[in-house]
């Protein structure tokens, strides 16, 4: 098996790679707010990869599989950091807004326009997520990051809190704005489009 993983990475042109690699190091600095940081981070999850592509069983793209390894890194660099650094009691008092669910996860059900009903078969196709993509790049970074820290690094409300040195109050505002800029954005772009 272990073979057939390594012919197939051979497959990939340097060209693949290092667009992989570009995408890897943008995702990392959105992240880290530390280039150099983001370049290391990155060559671990490259260096992983490739010592543990036996474990890669070809189910998922390349890309994917390397992305989850990246992801996985952040977290523990980012777990890590805050464990180091002293950080002050975060007051975790519950803001119950009907725009977030139980989970502080983006509550799609509400206020949900008429063109989201057919969401699940939306998301499938490759478009949409080049254009959730762009959607997503013209937030503002900060916002950006911290939606990425929690819909894609899965990060708890505590650890995204004491990373970004912010409150829970300022944390819920933050993600408040980022997922109607992300709603707006996505209205005007694939909805109406589809119209």
């Amino acid at each position: 098996m272990q073979t057939e993983n390594i012919d197939g990475l051979r497959n990939i042109s340097p060209e693949q790679l290092e667009n992989i690699r570009t995408q890897m190091i943008k995702f990392a600095v959105l992240q880290l707010k530390d280039v150099d940081l983001a370049e290391d981070v990155v060559q671990e999850a490259f260096l992983s990869a490739y010592k543990n592509i036996d474990s890669f069983k070809g189910s998922a793209a390349l890309k994917t599989w390397i992305f989850a390894i990246l992801k996985n890194k952040i977290i523990d660099l980012i777990r890590y950091k805050s464990r180091t650094v002293t950080a002050s009691d975060i007051d975790d008092d519950d803001d119950t807004n009907a725009f977030f669910d139980e989970k502080d996860h983006w509550n799609l059900s509400y206020h949900e326009p008429n063109e989201w009903k057919n969401i699940q078969s939306s998301v499938h196709k490759k478009q949409f997520w080049v254009i959730f993509e762009t959607c997503l790049t013209v937030l503002p970074a900060h916002q950006g990051r911290i939606f990425m820290m929690r819909e894609y690094l899965e990060m708890d409300s505590h650890e995204i809190c004491q990373e970004c040195e912010i409150s829970t109050s300022n944390l819920h505002v933050i993600l408040y704005r980022a997922r109607l800029q992300l709603q707006s954005c996505l209205s005007k772009n694939w909805f109406e489009e589809k119209s």
